[in-house]
């Protein structure tokens, strides 16, 4: 019989939470990385305002709602399972990427072993090992925290994000098809337009997506 603590930790209220956990988290490390390596601040959001790389948040939750039954596992059970997750999440959310916006954000064609540029081994193998340090190490810390927060407090605050991320994903995705008809010599029609050209106009895609957004 699963405990009522255990089976709460999949609804909607701790999803959520673990959601915009991770979507800063992802950021964060993603910001640290490219710092450390190129020297330079590159903006990983996926969204135009707020540090919401909406990738590992939807990692978070998936790899949490799957791998959660198995968390009892030995090590090895775990990379394997987080390896083949990992990867096919990856492969959808490129490809979803691409649908919605007309890019993805990576491309692997380059790296041994991938799948159409949208997965890679080196990637999988990074997938299974986060998925044994998210499900025994981060997620429990992380599900306290949120089991911690006042539930009234919580909810508002979910109900506003909500909101928020919703307006946040359409001006992003009016911003980058903005900004392709910009490229193509398109002028703006109206104010809104021309507030996207002076804020999140091509430098700003360009410093998000890495220049992907532009293909």
């Amino acid at each position: 019989m699963v405990k009522r603590s255990e089976k709460s930790n999949v609804g909607f209220y701790n999803m959520f939470w673990l959601f915009i956990f991770g979507s800063i988290f992802g950021w964060l490390c993603e910001v640290l990385y490219s710092w450390l390596i190129y020297g330079v601040f590159i903006n990983h959001s996926a969204l135009v305002i707020g540090p919401f790389n909406v990738c590992y948040g939807i990692c978070a939750c998936a790899l949490t709602f799957l791998l959660y039954r198995f968390k009892d596992r030995g090590n090895i059970s775990l990379f394997l399972i987080s390896f083949f997750l990992g990867s096919i999440l990856e492969y959808i959310m490129s490809w979803g990427m691409e649908l919605v916006l007309g890019f993805s954000a990576w491309n692997y064609s380059n790296r041994f072993l991938n799948i159409n540029g949208r997965v890679c081994l080196i990637m999988s193998c990074l997938w299974g090992l986060l998925g044994i340090v998210w499900i025994k190490y981060i997620y429990p810390l992380i599900a306290k925290f949120i089991n911690r927060m006042p539930k009234n407090m919580g909810r508002r605050l979910m109900i506003i994000l909500v909101i928020f991320l919703i307006l946040d994903t359409a001006l992003t995705i009016s911003a980058v098809i903005r900004a392709k008809e910009y490229d193509r010599g398109i002028k703006p029609s109206n104010s809104y337009e021309r507030f996207l050209d002076r804020t999140f106009n091509k430098a700003y895609l360009y410093n998000m997506f890495n220049n992907s957004w532009s293909k």
